[in-house]
């Protein structure tokens, strides 16, 4: 790969994220980061649960980039061989992201390589870490940021194609729930719960953010408090109180509010319907 972005050209200062379980490989590559003259900040995390959670955070910087439509990391720099999720699997969820960050494998393992550029990782550092390589890895990000699309075509890109993926905390492991899967989502508080054919699942992402998110790809604010998958609408009937959705085969039946009745009225007369 030609890297040509230098340190004069671009002028950007990166938020990143270093990912290692190793303690003194950690402290390593973010010692290597901060010493590079692109790089702002350093986030850190010592599994891919904990580097999930800093890209929901709401530190002031990583919430108002979210709230830009821009990944809320620029990059990256993450170990392969990690507890729970490995680096592999992290990436892919990374990958779902409608704003993903760039993604830069730091390893000791070699025979690897391949797999992590299939991934669209832009580089891929053997460890120990060396301050020139790292630049180089650096440089790359940039390249990469460069030729990315603009964030209103990145999020049109990825409903089109992406069947986003959300990740949930259970018992100290984390399970992946694929848009796809989810029938309904119900607001509580900060959180929302995600409901699936196989349960619920509480993730931290508010319901606003959830239908700004998921309405290309099919979702419909009924109610202050729900938000549903419109094919899966069997049925709009009136009940006690005002208006109420029947949602699939298992009859659940949801509250329509009067302020969303007509945009729902209207988006199911023009849905596909679900076999």
């Amino acid at each position: 790969m030609t890297v040509t972005v230098s340190a004069q050209e671009d002028t950007r200062r990166l938020l990143v994220l270093a990912v290692d379980d190793e303690p003194h490989g950690l402290d390593n590559l973010v010692h290597c980061l901060q010493s590079n003259p692109h790089v702002d900040r350093v986030f850190t995390a010592v599994d891919a649960s904990e580097a999930l959670r800093v890209l929901g955070s709401e530190d002031e910087q990583v919430r108002m980039r979210r709230d830009r439509g821009l990944p809320p990391i620029d990059a990256v720099f993450a170990d392969l061989n990690m507890p729970g999720l490995s680096g592999m699997e992290m990436s892919r969820v990374f990958a779902s992201l409608n704003a993903a960050p760039v993604l830069v494998f730091v390893t000791g393992h070699a025979e690897e390589a391949v797999n992590a550029f299939e991934l669209g990782a832009v580089d891929y550092v053997l460890k120990p870490c060396r301050q020139d390589r790292l630049d180089k890895a650096v440089l790359r990000v940039l390249e990469k940021m460069q030729s990315a699309p603009a964030p209103e075509l990145a999020r049109e890109q990825s409903v089109k194609t992406d069947d986003e993926v959300i990740p949930v905390e259970l018992a100290g492991t984390t399970k992946l729930i694929p848009r796809s899967s989810v029938r309904w989502v119900e607001a509580q508080g900060d959180y929302a719960r995600l409901y699936t054919t196989e349960g619920s699942h509480l993730v931290r992402i508010p319901l606003a953010q959830l239908e700004e998110r998921w309405g290309k790809a099919g979702f419909v604010r009924i109610h202050r408090s729900f938000l549903v998958a419109l094919p899966l609408i069997t049925e709009l009937r009136m009940g006690q109180g005002g208006y109420q959705v029947v949602i699939g085969n298992e009859e659940k039946v949801l509250p329509v509010s009067r302020r969303h009745t007509r945009e729902l009225k209207d988006r199911l007369v023009g849905a596909p319907r679900n076999g």
